[in-house]
């Protein structure tokens, strides 16, 4: 008996000492975030917790700076009060993992897990509850903001925040491709007061005509390329019909009718001239190749090139003096139908790129050609009959745009074949029949007469305006900034691989849409303010490329790369009452960049 006492007191208290060291290691996972992490261990109750923080500091401060959070808790639509994680929150943290990582919307509450909590301004507990059916609803409530002035307020804001200048604007197009089917946005349909546009064919600008799109319209200032609005329309909708409604937006925005609005040759309809310069508005636009003025002018360059006379604009040298590129411009200025100015221009560079170009289509085409008559001439060919072999040709030289280049002729071969009349082994005295079997091959010729004219052309192109006291110079040097937008265009497509979208409700694609808009934002006013900040301090470069190689024009990519290995640690153990917290060390140039960011090293010390 005495013994099986004992026995229960060894039992006991081994039980209490279990019970003492859990309850610790539950004290411990109980600290800050420890419910989050990269990294967590433990070890005889003391636990290592490492947060990844990278450049979020950074993007936080620019967020908290175009009060982005304040709009969004304004316009976007009410919720239930049951909701533990804010619509507004959860939009910041989608567009936060846009500009860091880029992971697929499912996948942003497992993203988020690597970070602190609290750069999101959220709780441990608000990650398991950021499911890909929570992202995908406030996706909905950004859509239905939209229909609101959330666009217009941020974008005022932004430009008396930033300094920006609304002088001069750029606009352009492109389409984002979807795979799917999407049979409830076949058409157009009005979705909580807003028109839900279609997701259907198009011309699709990706080459992608075998999948489904949407148009997606984009303005940027000239003044650091920052995106100021956007607009989605239907994967059919043509770029002549939307610039119209553009124009009024942006008038409405900028509050006034004296900026330049910069875009393609698309806006060069008479109806969209017409009205944006009725209302008092400026622009500069490519005139389009299928207009009289175009035609009639090129023909002067051929039948009459000595009575068209060329005044020097500038030269372009390279380091070694040699010449790069002489712009020119006609002396004699002309107007189109509607009397508009009418600038033709001739660039060296230019001219050399074209001749260059179409010296690449023609032997594509003949490539192609070559490939071609092996087939119609080989012993299993399908290209029985005529009108299959001109359908080919024809495809070819329109694949390459050199049908009046090329001068291509199908000819008829007959061959003649043999064959025994009745069966068995031939002998001299075996008959027979002769059997004729029709096959196709074709040869083709440069037409030299159109390749001298087409060559005659070559570094031409014409600018349309209605800038009456603008000069050449000044009208060129404007539409040549219009590659801004191909960069952001480019982000896009790239960066933040925004296409092909995979997302069933057109709804919440547009709400992502509109997050992409603010990426985009986010990303160019961060560049604009690093290189303002390093023309202010006189600094040609900063080392930010590997091994230290200078940079010159340091992009948000290549800072959001260099801060990403930036972690901090929380060291929590049952002997110390205050988890203790390490951060990584930062190295001079992370200093430095935050020192021209003008933010304060502190955010990565607490």
């Amino acid at each position: 008996m005495p013994k099986r006492n004992a026995k229960r007191s060894t039992v006991k208290k081994r039980t209490s000492h279990k019970t003492t060291e859990q309850a610790a290691t539950n004290r411990a996972a109980r600290a800050d975030n420890a419910a989050t992490g990269r990294t967590a261990n433990t070890q005889r109750g003391t636990t290592l917790v490492t947060h990844a923080v990278g450049a979020i500091p950074i993007l936080q401060r620019l967020l908290r700076r175009m009060r982005l959070r304040d709009f969004l808790q304004q316009h976007l639509p009410p919720e239930d009060a049951r909701t533990k994680v804010a619509a507004p929150r959860v939009i910041l943290l989608l567009l936060t993992n846009l500009l860091v990582s880029r992971e697929p919307v499912y996948g942003v509450a497992e993203w988020a897990r690597e970070f602190d909590p609290q750069l999101f301004d959220l709780q441990p507990q608000h990650i398991d509850q950021l499911n890909d059916d929570r992202v995908g609803r406030c996706l909905d409530r950004m859509a239905r903001a939209l229909n609101t002035n959330l666009i217009l307020d941020v974008v005022r804001h932004v430009v008396q925040e930033f300094d920006l200048s609304l002088d001069e604007l750029h606009n352009d197009s492109t389409t984002v491709s979807f795979c799917g089917e999407y049979p409830d946005a076949k058409v157009e349909r009005l979705l909580a007061g807003l028109m839900a546009p279609a997701v259907t064919w198009g011309h699709s600008k990706d080459h992608r005509p075998d999948l489904k799109q949407l148009l997606y319209i984009l303005t940027v200032t000239n003044d650091g390329g920052v995106p100021i609005y956007f607009q989605t329309a239907s994967g059919n909708v043509v770029d002549d019909q939307t610039h119209r409604a553009t124009w009024t937006l942006l008038a409405e925005l900028v509050g006034r009718k004296d900026f330049v609005y910069v875009a393609d040759c698309k806006l060069a309809t008479t109806e969209q001239m017409r009205d944006i310069a009725s209302r008092g508005g400026r622009f500069i636009t490519v005139l389009p190749a299928t207009r009289k003025e175009n035609t009639t002018f090129r023909s002067r360059l051929v039948e009459q090139p000595k009575s068209i006379k060329w005044s020097d604009l500038y030269h372009e040298v390279d380091e070694d003096g040699n010449l790069t590129d002489a712009m020119q411009v006609c002396a004699d200025e002309h107007a189109t139908k509607e009397g508009f100015r009418l600038l033709w221009y001739h660039s060296l560079r230019k001219q050399a790129s074209d001749a260059a170009a179409r010296a690449t289509r023609l032997e594509r085409a003949m490539n192609d050609l070559t490939t071609l008559r092996d087939r119609l001439t080989g012993p299993r060919t399908r290209f029985r009959v005529r009108e299959k072999v001109a359908a080919a040709v024809d495809a070819i030289l329109g694949e390459h745009a050199v049908r009046e280049l090329l001068r291509v002729e199908i000819e008829e071969l007959e061959e003649a074949s043999y064959r025994q009349a009745t069966r068995g082994r031939p002998s001299p005295q075996t008959k027979y029949v002769r059997e004729v079997q029709t096959r196709f091959t074709i040869r083709w010729e440069m037409d030299g007469v159109r390749l001298a004219r087409e060559s005659a052309g070559d570094g031409v192109f014409p600018l349309l305006t209605n800038l009456p006291q603008w000069t050449a110079r000044e009208v060129l040097d404007a539409y040549k900034r219009q590659p801004i937008i191909e960069k952001r265009f480019s982000q896009l497509k790239t960066d933040f691989r925004v296409a092909p979208v995979y997302l069933k409700n057109v709804e919440r694609i547009v709400g992502l849409l509109a997050v992409y808009f603010f990426a985009l934002m986010v990303q160019s006013l961060l560049e604009r303010e690093l290189r303002r900040a390093m023309d202010s301090a006189k600094l040609p470069s900063i080392p930010l490329y590997p091994e230290g190689r200078p940079c010159t024009r340091p992009t948000t990519r290549r800072v959001l790369d260099y801060f990403a290995p930036l972690s901090r640690h929380t060291l929590t153990s049952p002997t110390s009452r205050k988890p203790e917290s390490i951060t990584t060390a930062l190295t001079p140039l992370h200093r430095q960049l935050l020192q021209l960011l003008g933010i304060p090293t502190t955010a990565y010390d607490q």
